[in-house]
């Protein structure tokens, strides 16, 4: 059966791979961005050619609620029903404990737990009514923390929390679960050649992860995972078996 998905940050990165793959599984895949104008039109019109009206996007800015809504309006009405949300959209940048600040916190409180729990409860009467699904893009650092990303690391954990509670919520009709990736892509702001080599030998599988990787995690936890709710997927090549 067909599915209509709302991808948040679906642009650039992870958000985009699920949305190529969720596509090529025959999907509608409806993306939101905030910044990323230009990929997201890119990627609307690379999808829209392999199958009109097959894919739609909308900007928003998710820390602001009146845009929040719009988002899951828009989305429900695209195709007329929305199957699974997504919540992959996430701001992360370090937050070194003398310094951080007020702003700060509510910016990535917002962005990675507030956003997709208010979105959640907008849509869950849509995925309610067509026994749909949410799955959450967590982190590997929401179990033991990231040094100097504490208020990301929180936010994340927070949103593991979530999809535990969500999936009493909201089940029987809805499944909620989440992935937790791990060594997948390396930060846009860069990092040391050094850094690099430093993680991945604490990788079981000595090697960083492809982005794809995710999104066949995704598809699993949409399309078979009919007797799974409130679990977390780690997807990580074994990174966390060395913390």
């Amino acid at each position: 059966m067909q599915k209509n998905v709302l991808i948040t940050g679906a642009a650039k990165r992870i958000g985009a791979a699920c949305a190529y793959y969720l596509h090529s599984q025959g999907c509608n895949v409806f993306l939101h961005y905030h910044t990323s104008k230009a990929e997201a039109l890119q990627l609307c019109y690379e999808l829209n050619q392999q199958r009109p009206d097959s894919a739609y996007m909308m900007q928003a800015n998710l820390l602001i609620t009146a845009d929040l809504e719009a988002l899951a309006s828009e989305a429900c009405a695209a195709w007329g029903k929305i199957d699974v949300l997504v919540n992959n959209a996430a701001g992360f940048y370090p937050t070194p404990w003398a310094s951080v600040t007020e702003t700060q916190w509510d910016e990535l409180m917002g962005g990675n737990l507030k956003a997709p729990y208010f979105l959640a409860k907008a849509l869950s009467p849509m995925l309610a009514d067509n026994k749909g699904c949410i799955v959450n893009i967590v982190d590997i650092h929401a179990q033991s923390g990231l040094k100097d990303y504490s208020v990301y690391s929180i936010a994340k954990a927070g949103l593991v929390a979530m999809t535990k509670i969500l999936a009493k919520e909201l089940g029987p009709a809805v499944r909620v679960n989440g992935i937790a990736p791990g060594a997948i892509l390396w930060p846009d702001h860069g990092l040391p050649e050094p850094a690099k080599l430093e993680i991945l030998q604490r990788v079981a599988l000595g090697r960083a992860g492809e982005p794809e990787d995710i999104a066949k995690a995704l598809w699993f936890l949409i399309n078979d995972a009919d007797y799974m709710t409130g679990q977390i997927l780690t997807v990580d090549g074994g990174r966390t078996l060395f913390y």
